[in-house]
């Protein structure tokens, strides 16, 4: 009965710690590893692409699915700090009808947000919901986004 009640705290713990760490993760930004456009392996994605043209300032490009609440939240906050923030852009793709830039982005969860700075280069991504403060940050911490004109 003991180990029984010990096995039940223990797991209880962990879920907790767990539940936690990933609570923190949630919509943080996380920069690119290199915000060189000459660097190996930097991704840089075309208006065509992106389905829209590039913000003169930056453009977040949210990778959706159809059944994601969390989706609905982070869409609703991007377009308002995409509108009050000059040459800022938001759009919102959904990932069935774009799996090859799923697959090339390396999108594991949605919705997953990327920063791409004027010229298409991605200079961070955001996993899970994102919230106003987040998404500001995101673009303040781009040394590649071009300043607003």
């Amino acid at each position: 009965m003991v180990k029984e009640v010990a096995l039940v705290a223990v797991v209880l713990a962990l879920a907790s710690v767990l539940g936690v760490v990933w609570r923190a993760r949630n919509g943080r930004f996380r920069a690119a590893p290199s915000t060189s456009v000459a660097a190996a392996g930097l991704v840089v994605l075309t208006p065509d692409e992106v389905t829209v043209p590039l913000g003169a300032r930056a453009t977040f490009l949210q990778v959706s699915s159809e059944v994601c609440s969390a989706c609905r939240s982070t869409h609703r906050v991007l377009s308002a700090v995409a509108a009050q923030e000059p040459g800022v852009v938001h759009v919102e793709l959904d990932a069935a009808q774009h799996l090859d830039l799923v697959r090339r982005l390396d999108v594991l969860r949605t919705p997953t947000t990327f920063v791409l700075a004027h010229d298409g280069s991605v200079v961070g991504r955001m996993s899970g919901a994102t919230d106003r403060r987040q998404a500001l940050a995101a673009l303040e911490s781009c040394p590649d986004v071009a300043p607003a004109r």
